[in-house]
């Protein structure tokens, strides 16, 4: 009896660790390519891939760090994405174009300039390692529907 006791918390206890660390999840794939603004090659930022649950896809956003006009979800900081259809959210600064320190912030950071407001687009991702590349277009630093851009209400 206490060696058929043994033989089943074995088996809850392996059911349970596969539970903590995961078993089957979403299944991600590696993306990389070019992103511009304007035609020309983003600094820095962020690039987001969420999938578009009003098209039925869904699971975990992946994203990446732009660098240089570059992006790619397997370097370090980045996380794979779903294949499907998804919302793409890109952020894009310019480290050159740095602001000035807050008055009376003892804190050390200091603003950088934002390109425009973060740009969302669409995009139907394929299974499998692969590219794609963005282009955000000049009138989106002059969109007015962004927060950061609606007027302050006294």
């Amino acid at each position: 009896m206490f060696l058929g006791n043994v033989s089943q918390w074995k088996i809850v206890a392996a059911l349970s660790l596969l539970t903590l660390i995961g078993c089957g999840g979403d299944v991600g794939y590696d993306l990389s390519g070019k992103v511009t603004f304007d035609g020309n090659p983003i600094p820095e930022g962020m690039i987001y891939f969420s999938p578009d649950s009003s098209k039925g896809n869904k699971g975990s956003t992946g994203y990446a760090k732009i660098k240089n006009g570059a992006y790619d979800t397997a370097s370090e900081g980045g996380m794979k994405r779903l294949a499907g259809p998804v919302i793409v959210k890109i952020d894009g600064f310019d480290p050159s174009a740095k602001g000035s320190q807050t008055p009376g912030d003892t804190s050390g950071e200091v603003t950088i300039k934002s390109l425009f407001p973060t740009y969302q687009t669409t995009a139907d991702l394929t299974s499998g390692t692969v590219t794609q590349d963005f282009n955000v277009p000049a009138e989106a630093a002059n969109r007015q529907d962004a927060p950061e851009n609606a007027p302050v209400v006294p």
